[in-house]
């Protein structure tokens, strides 16, 4: 999906909400395990129950490579499911040596046609490289994090007093362009949206954090929103584990419908 179709599709539906699959075969309703393929089965009956409120999924690869070839085969059936309907996240933090990133660029763009991947920049720019050698696919690069670690290194700062994930993102920034690029940026980090937008006014931010995690949404497109919106704002546990039961469907709609409404009227 080109950023131009992106924009587009976050106008069409006036929301930038992403559902995030974190598919815990341990959380997923009792009664799905009686399918042969009970992972993907809840993938799809969620993503049935919120495609008309969201714009993209990302789908957490640790919850499927836990399972192993199982595993791999549910998340290949999720994104062929998915289709082009919604732009599609592949959050697998990849970051290794520039040969290694050529496969897993293969893997997820070739193979599986995901729209982009998550990334790991520390090992630098030929880490990040091979997958920005892909047309109309994207590198979601990992900027500011919400987790309680992220002080340990993300906040040090240099000689001039600079923190390192405003280095990470200005240096990054120019890899790819706005175009091919992204940045994750934590919601539980939200008043500092607004100072990396000036190192990143064009670039799209994939916020994580928002519902369960505790982000708010109003102060995340407060700081964060650019002339293009500009944002894909991450819902996972609170949408997708609404309920347990029966109604997990149902209750998930509900969710997703909450949040894309309160989108709406932020967007106005």
């Amino acid at each position: 999906m080109t950023r131009e179709q992106l924009i587009q599709t976050i106008h069409q539906r006036k929301s930038f909400l992403c559902v995030g699959l974190d598919t815990d075969i341990e959380k997923i309703p009792a009664h799905l395990h009686l399918f042969d393929d009970p992972v993907f089965e809840f993938n799809r009956r969620i993503i049935d129950a919120t495609k008309e409120y969201c714009v993209a999924y990302k789908l957490n690869t640790a919850f499927f490579e836990s399972l192993g070839a199982k595993g791999w085969l549910a998340m290949e059936k999720t994104f062929a499911y998915i289709g082009k309907s919604h732009f599609t996240i592949a959050d697998a933090k990849r970051g290794d040596i520039g040969n290694t990133c050529d496969m897993y660029a293969k893997a997820f763009f070739k193979e599986m046609d995901v729209d982009s991947i998550t990334l790991a920049p520390y090992m630098g720019k030929d880490s990040v490289e091979p997958f920005l050698k892909y047309e109309n696919k994207w590198s979601i690069i990992l900027g500011l994090t919400s987790n309680p670690s992220a002080a340990d290194f993300q906040f040090t700062k240099n000689e001039s007093g600079k923190e390192l994930y405003k280095s990470v993102i200005s240096t990054a920034s120019t890899w790819g362009n706005s175009s091919n690029t992204m940045f994750v940026v934590g919601a539980t980090k939200a008043e500092m949206l607004g100072e990396i937008r000036q190192i990143v006014p064009d670039h799209f931010l994939l916020v994580p954090g928002v519902g369960a995690q505790g982000g708010s949404l109003k102060y995340v497109v407060e700081f964060g929103k650019n002339k293009d919106v500009g944002l894909l704002i991450n819902s996972s546990r609170g949408i997708i584990y609404a309920s347990s039961g029966e109604d997990f469907e149902e209750r998930a709609s509900e969710e997703a419908k909450k949040i894309a409404i309160s989108m709406a009227m932020l967007l106005e």
